[in-house]
């Protein structure tokens, strides 16, 4: 027992130091996340304090922390919710790693860091941390969509970061990465999530209801948290992370159906640890050596808070989100965290980098930490101030995709264009599998091919080199071609669920909004599939090459998009002047009936704006008096005012200026959720019976 003095000892000093800390920031209305970190910085041993506590030791409970705040978090999101975001968060991730890895990749060079310590930095900045985001909603009370879709992107991540362990560790050591190994690693993994997933679901459940039915609340909390702890420690025994595990267990206890008596149960053990496990991050801090690296620890640190919200923010809106949720998403995941600490002691281990990444990921982290509660608090104020700035035939295209995305979804011909959607995709991964193998293929080949070109043909090297390149470049062809063509082929397969050509003899009246969903899917497919590219092929090339190919890419197809929303802007203008004509037969107050919908007949006339819906505003609306631009609505709801009847005027398609009146009729455009958003903010009323409106309700 004579390590009991010591644990007590480390446990009085980071406890008592934490409580003044979190007090103090709790006076100064600041996160309590913040108090935390400075204590460990206070006990921590790099700074001249006379109050150490034992990093070891507070680092072994630290891990406690992460379980039991991962456990909760999957308490609340269980495998229901787990399916239904999985797809939309899964390919949001997969555009926001990619984006990273590139963009650090690129950073590492730019310091003068080796090839191996730049790849390692962009796998680090790429991972942001579901601990401190975790412990951040729950400070800031954040529920609903946008908790549950930040959430799919952390699961997401970490599943990629297991893959990045895998990749980093064969390309470090000198292995061959083939395509074999890679595909065993996902197949051992899939296996693993699949094998426990299935056998948790026959046991978990059933296990905690029994112990629910028979036992004390004391009972039901050892069960649990043995379940966490087993189901934690079979993830790490299959070489996988705890947080893993311990958020699978969360997710089977939820489905027993007791999940809200646990949560109750656990929060106090909870907090306490994770109170430690911020702490220990603090204590990670080494001034000293950030101030030896300032340059670098500044510039990822703007790298991730900048690029992580942007790259998130931009997958999010393409997978269906829209520009309010989409902002507020990616400013909550701007920081990296535990898995980033694992990715760069690894790279220590392995002898690939140098220590001073290792010490540059902790800073990066602490003062990532640091400033997300902020972030995420000042979210809504950053997305109002986006979507003002924006140009208005954005605006436009922004305020109706989420539309189009949920018409998809509604469609009744969902099942015919899933299959299409899943056969495009397919193609898609085929042609940028090929792209990429043909890149890395003719790197990795250059110098042993470039010689035997110029001893056979009697070239010189440089020559060589070209003519080998050359090659490469026409075998890339058919791919880049057919990488276009599919992306192109997505927008039409997901235009026709959403909104279907009229039949033959019929004007096609939903023409220019077809047009502008096909040009966003298009650009929004090509970059989802050649941000992965460049990431995965940029340490292979010299200079840039890759980066100017996306570019000139996003460049061409933006054109053909920023038409297509001009084509647009006049369709909602057309279909504004007609829900002002019906709004003004509904002239004054009640005129419309408890079952009468006014916008039925525009719904078939001007279909792809959605399914508007009719607010007035009563004399003690909150938004009375006030420009839509004060009001941020668009912004903070993600709903579009497409039109204004008052009295004997009317105003289409309002500029941010307008300024509301008592008793105006708004006609609001957006996703249903859009539209409850607005009515809520609006303080107004539906009018009439709009199918939007019960749904909104």
């Amino acid at each position: 027992m004579h390590g009991t003095p010591a644990l007590l000892l480390a446990l009085t000093v980071v406890l008592c130091v934490a409580a003044i800390t979190t007090v103090l920031f709790q006076r100064l209305r600041q996160p309590v996340v913040l108090g935390y970190i400075l204590a460990g910085l206070i006990v921590g041993p790099h700074v001249p304090v006379p109050l150490v506590a034992d990093q070891r030791t507070i680092q072994t409970l630290s891990e406690l922390g992460v379980i039991l705040l991962m456990f909760a978090l999957g308490l609340e999101f269980n495998l229901r919710k787990l399916v239904r975001v999985g797809p939309t968060a899964g390919l949001t991730a997969l555009i926001q790693a990619s984006i990273m890895v590139w963009l650090g990749f690129v950073a590492g060079r730019a310091f003068g860091w080796t090839t191996l310590e730049s790849v390692f930095a962009g796998a680090i900045v790429s991972i942001s941390s579901t601990t401190i985001v975790a412990k951040a909603f729950d400070e800031l009370r954040v529920k609903g969509a946008l908790r549950d879709l930040v959430v799919g992107i952390l699961l997401s991540q970490d599943l990629l970061a297991i893959l990045f362990m895998a990749i980093l560790t064969a390309v470090a050591t000198g292995a061959s990465l083939s395509a074999g190994r890679l595909g065993t690693t996902l197949g051992q993994l899939g296996a693993f999530l699949v094998a426990l997933l299935v056998v948790g679901m026959l046991v978990v459940p059933r296990a905690i209801r029994y112990v629910s039915r028979r036992g004390s609340p004391e009972t039901l909390l050892v069960a649990s948290l043995g379940l966490c702890f087993g189901i934690a420690y079979l993830a790490v025994a299959a070489g996988y992370s705890v947080a893993l595990g311990a958020f699978i267990a969360g997710s089977l206890v939820a489905e027993s159906g007791e999940a809200h008596a646990i949560e109750g149960l656990v929060r106090p053990v909870r907090d306490l640890f994770a109170a430690i496990f911020f702490v220990s991050v603090g204590m990670l801090i080494d001034p000293a050596l950030v101030a030896r690296h300032w340059g670098a620890t500044l510039a990822l640190v703007a790298l991730v808070m900048v690029g992580n919200s942007a790259a998130v923010a931009v997958g999010a809106f393409l997978t269906g989100h829209g520009v309010r949720t989409s902002v507020k998403a990616g400013m909550s995941l701007a920081q990296i965290g535990e898995f980033s600490f694992i990715l760069a002691a690894l790279g220590t281990s392995l002898g690939a980098t140098r220590d001073f990444l290792y010490a540059v990921a902790v800073a990066v982290s602490a003062f990532t930490t640091l400033t997300t509660p902020w972030l995420i608090g000042g979210s809504e104020r950053v997305a109002a101030w986006i979507d003002r700035k924006l140009p208005r035939r954005l605006q436009t295209v922004v305020a109706l995709y989420g539309s189009w995305v949920e018409q998809v979804r509604a469609s009744p011909r969902r099942g015919t264009v899933g299959g299409r959607v899943r056969r495009i995709v397919r193609a898609l991964a085929v042609d940028s599998a090929g792209v990429a193998a043909i890149v890395i293929g003719a790197s990795v080949a250059s110098a042993p091919a470039s010689r035997w070109i110029a001893a056979t043909v009697g070239l010189a090297p440089g020559a060589s080199r070209v003519a080998l390149w050359s090659v490469a470049a026409l075998l890339a062809v058919p791919f880049c071609v057919g990488l276009l063509r599919n992306a192109r082929g997505l927008g039409l397969a997901l235009a026709a669920g959403a909104l279907p050509e009229a039949a033959a003899g019929r004007p096609d009246l939903a023409a220019a909004p077809r047009r502008a969903l096909v040009a966003t899917v298009q650009l929004g497919a090509t970059v989802l599939v050649l941000v992965p590219i460049v990431a995965l092929t940029q340490p292979f090339l010299p200079g840039a090459p890759g980066a100017a190919v996306l570019a000139a890419a996003i460049v061409v197809l933006g054109i053909a998009f920023w038409r297509s929303a001009a084509n647009l802007q006049g369709h909602v203008r057309a279909g504004a002047q007609v829900i002002v004509e019906a709004l003004a037969k509904q002239g004054a107050a009640g005129a419309a009936g408890p079952g009468e919908d006014a916008l039925g007949p525009f719904r078939a006339m001007f279909p792809g704006l959605g399914e508007p819906v009719v607010v007035r505003l009563s004399a003690d609306s909150p938004a009375v008096g006030r420009s839509l631009s004060e009001l941020g609505l668009r912004g903070r709801s993600g709903a579009s005012v497409i039109a204004i009847s008052r009295g004997g005027a009317s105003v289409m398609v309002p500029t941010a200026s307008e300024r509301l009146r008592a008793g105006d009729l708004l006609a609001l455009a957006g996703t249903h959720e859009a539209i409850a958003a607005a009515r809520e903010l609006l303080g107004a009323s539906t009018v009439g019976g709009a199918p939007g409106a019960a749904a909104s309700a």
